[in-house]
């Protein structure tokens, strides 16, 4: 269909969040964003709200404007992240409410999803500035590690947490695979370290001191209900570092390559 849209409410690197009717949401893939990446998000988003994980309930796919899209409902909140800008004395509970949120998500099996680990293995393959021998040990590393059939939302971090009046609810699923679930936690834990590691001296030592505190309390919570008995979440860490550099986040390479050196080098 073709109609006229406002300005969207909310702007990424793979989609446009559009107002949609009185109460929903129209997300808008990019024109050069694969159909099977709409379609895949549509599936997941269904199958983890009927397995009862906080997201946003899911309605039609459409086309609008010839790109594809999904109706979501549309939630009142803001994200974990700036909530804790706002109130830096949440932290800790956030921390915890963020590990928690991943063990039930990681708990789930969901027939049918894309392989987590393929998709790394694909991602590694393309990532730029890695040299030839770094990149084929990362390759030959990640196929040593145990794969799974849990659901990995494989991007899940505090920006992607809506803390809203019903609770905290998890948001954009389009990246969610079947895998280890300690690859998923691998992926959090780098998120979290790279910020940090990327902005160097310009990140004042108190904010620094507070994000560590927010990701060793995160990991603790999970560790304590998932625990991590064959140290995996350390093997995981240099292969996600490695396919995270193919998503080209020019201030984050320095400390990514250092990642990837670090965690192969044993």
């Amino acid at each position: 269909m073709d109609i006229s849209l406002s300005f969207p409410i909310a702007e990424g690197r793979t989609a446009d969040i559009f107002a949609w009717q009185d109460h929903f949401i129209l997300k808008l893939y990019r024109d050069w964003c694969p159909a099977d990446w709409v379609e895949n998000e549509w599936k997941v988003a269904r199958a983890v709200v009927a397995a009862g994980v906080p997201a946003p309930a899911v309605g039609d796919l459409l086309e609008v404007n010839g790109r594809r899209g999904l109706v979501y409902e549309r939630l009142s909140g803001v994200t974990m992240l700036r909530d804790m800008n706002a109130r830096p004395w949440m932290l800790l509970r956030h921390a915890r409410t963020l590990a928690e949120l991943q063990a039930r998500i990681n708990r789930l099996s969901i027939p049918g999803l894309p392989s987590y680990k393929s998709s790394l293995m694909y991602t590694i393959r393309r990532a730029p500035h890695l040299d030839e021998t770094l990149r084929e040990k990362a390759l030959r590393h990640l196929d040593t590690l145990r794969d799974g059939e849990k659901v990995c939302h494989a991007d899940f971090h505090p920006d992607n947490v809506l803390i809203t009046e019903k609770g905290p609810i998890v948001i954009d699923w389009m990246t969610a695979c079947s895998g280890n679930p300690w690859a998923d936690v691998a992926r959090t834990n780098m998120i979290l370290l790279v910020g940090a590691k990327a902005a160097g001296r310009q990140l004042r030592p108190h904010v620094r001191f507070l994000i560590d505190l927010y990701r060793r309390s995160y990991l603790g919570r999970y560790r304590s209900i998932m625990p991590d008995a064959h140290g995996e979440l350390a093997q995981w860490l240099p292969v996600v570092a490695a396919a995270r550099l193919d998503e080209r986040i020019d201030p984050e390479c320095e400390a990514l390559i250092g990642m990837v050196a670090d965690g192969l080098s044993g």
